[in-house]
């Protein structure tokens, strides 16, 4: 059954997403939305040609809302710019949040039954706005969150331990930000519980640095973020029910409720397919709901439904 993805927002992440689906030969019909008609247009035509040298035909073309009619993901990628060599992630919520507003709604109403895969920052603020916006169910609204951070750390500890990063069971949680937290009471490889100790902390602190660094040397993130939501949407239309660390709404989780923060979740066709509670010490839960609380007062701060 042929697949249909829609994804708002072509700039450096959205244009970079859509090729990587293209590459990957992971969806039949792509469509580009984006405020300038043109640079989804060009970007279509583009995609379009590329992908006659993929294993799988995909076909490209930039619309409106019409066009993503029966989308079975929906990727809010758009965001407004702001200057500066590394900004705030929470700088950019008044302006998203308008891009939101104009947006969300009519997509949600195009496409009802549809998986939204929220990346516009800040990313757990934003994904508790799509998810009152669209009026959708909360399984069918998640935002990328963690994903990025902990892969970014799996690949650090890998390094350390010399093993696969896929063989690496380790999370961080909470929000992408500054209050992030890596999960190590529950952190392991082959069953194997990985110590504690100052070293993995450090190589937290590198992970949760890492995307303010490569924005502070080229201008943006891509390439990461890109192949983060990829797999996300490959584990939807696929209906893997992979267990990743993304951002959902909660609902008395640890005693958190009615606030988006990255918790390992099982997703499939349907989205969220269940939210799964790790045995987190005392520390880690007192790190949850500090995290919580930084990003409820943004919400509160400008949001206002």
């Amino acid at each position: 059954m042929a697949n249909k993805v829609t994804i708002l927002g072509v700039g450096n992440v959205g244009a970079t997403l859509a090729y990587t689906l293209v590459s990957n030969a992971l969806v039949d019909q792509l469509v580009l939305v984006n405020r300038n008609r043109a640079r989804a247009e060009g970007e279509a035509a583009d995609l379009s040609h590329a992908a006659s040298f993929t294993r799988r035909k995909t076909i490209v073309k930039a619309g409106g809302v019409d066009d993503t009619r029966g989308s079975d993901v929906v990727v809010i990628a758009a965001s407004v710019v702001i200057e500066g060599s590394a900004p705030d992630r929470n700088a950019f919520a008044e302006g998203n949040l308008e891009i939101a507003r104009s947006w969300v709604p009519p997509l949600a109403m195009a496409s009802p039954d549809a998986v939204f895969v929220v990346v516009s920052n800040p990313v757990d603020v934003m994904t508790y706005i799509v998810s009152k916006l669209s009026g959708l169910a909360s399984r069918q609204v998640i935002g990328t969150g963690t994903l990025i951070d902990s892969g970014r750390w799996r690949s650090l500890l890998s390094d350390h331990l010399q093993i696969h990063p896929d063989d690496v069971r380790a999370y961080i949680l909470g929000e992408h930000g500054e209050t992030q937290f890596p999960a190590l009471s529950v952190a392991a490889t082959g069953g194997e519980r990985l110590d504690q100790g100052p070293l993995h902390e450090e190589l937290f602190e590198q992970a949760k640095q890492a995307g303010v660094e490569v924005y502070r040397r080229k201008g943006y993130t891509n390439f990461a973020i890109a192949q983060a939501t990829s797999l996300m949407i490959e584990t939807i239309l696929t209906d893997a029910r992979r267990t990743l660390p993304t951002s959902v709404l909660l609902d008395n989780y640890f005693g958190v409720s009615d606030v988006c923060l990255s918790v390992p979740v099982i997703i499939g066709r349907r989205g969220v397919l269940r939210q799964l509670r790790p045995h987190l010490n005392e520390s880690e839960i007192a790190k949850l709901h500090a995290s919580a609380d930084h990003v409820r007062q943004v919400i509160k701060r400008v949001f206002h439904p």
